[in-house]
């Protein structure tokens, strides 16, 4: 990945790199970044590459322009779908598309500068961390024309703020502001509109300089292990952590009281 690429062309997903940390934007800000199956395809493919780079250590999911993070799914690139198509292609996609993102090992922050509606909402509820604008508002309004949450938005805002409130937003299709999400958990920070992105690089640099491989570990235990099973999943994690030169570095940077140089091996 460059420091510098070239500029997307209209309606692209771009993949940059900043120093430890990747950063995936929604690139089509005069349409309020509205997915289109093309940018789903082109989330996936920066998903798969952030999953080969072996040195990036924190992801941000940031969008352009200042009137929407991600308005949702463009409705006028899917007008030719019948039903089954739908079903087939457009579900299919957009599931594929944020699962790869969720299923990133490394920690994934969405940078939500102003509103996330629908699909915009589904895609930084794919994310682990999510950072918005204290001018934002959030939610899935999909049965207000006559439809519901396709891209995993039902299971996802369902196991992060709770059942009861995932009914709410998803039934009345109300939109929440962003001191409401803070409350219920559906955003962890609230910034000003203009210290956005700083909040989320903050975050990110903070998870970049503890130990990646235990950072990456850590997560994938908190994403699939249960009561029952979080023992085992920790002990196996815990030992290969163990293993790492960055374990051994970890130790002799405590025991020299200085700050350790991490390798993510």
């Amino acid at each position: 990945m460059s420091d510098t690429p070239p500029p997307p062309p209209e309606g692209t997903v771009r993949l940059e790199r900043h120093g430890d940390t990747a950063v995936i934007s929604l690139a089509r800000p005069e349409k309020l970044n509205a997915l289109t199956p093309a940018m789903l395809g082109q989330l996936a493919g920066c998903a798969d590459a952030v999953h080969a780079d072996d040195t990036v250590r924190a992801v941000l999911v940031t969008a352009e322009g200042d009137r929407a993070f991600c308005a949702g799914a463009d409705l006028g690139a899917f007008a030719d779908h019948d039903a089954l198509a739908v079903w087939r292609h457009w579900v299919h996609t957009g599931h594929e598309a944020f699962r790869r993102l969720a299923s990133l090992r490394q920690p994934t922050i969405a940078v939500l500068q102003a509103g996330a509606f629908g699909g915009g909402l589904e895609l930084a509820l794919a994310c682990d961390l999510r950072v918005a604008a204290d001018t934002a508002r959030l939610g899935l309004p999909e049965v207000g024309i006559g439809t519901l949450p396709g891209w995993g938005g039902t299971a996802r805002l369902a196991a992060l703020i709770g059942p009861a409130r995932a009914k709410r937003l998803i039934l009345t299709g109300d939109l929440v502001d962003a001191a409401t999400a803070l409350q219920w958990g559906l955003v962890d920070e609230v910034a000003s509109a203009g210290r956005v992105r700083e909040t989320a690089d903050r975050l990110a640099a903070a998870i970049a300089r503890r130990g990646p491989v235990a950072v990456q570990l850590a997560k994938q235990v908190l994403n699939h292990a249960t009561p029952s099973s979080a023992e085992a999943f920790e002990a196996l994690a815990g030992a290969l952590s163990a293993a790492t030169d960055d374990r051994a570095e970890g130790l002799a940077a405590f025991h020299d009281r200085r700050t350790p140089r991490f390798l993510g091996r």
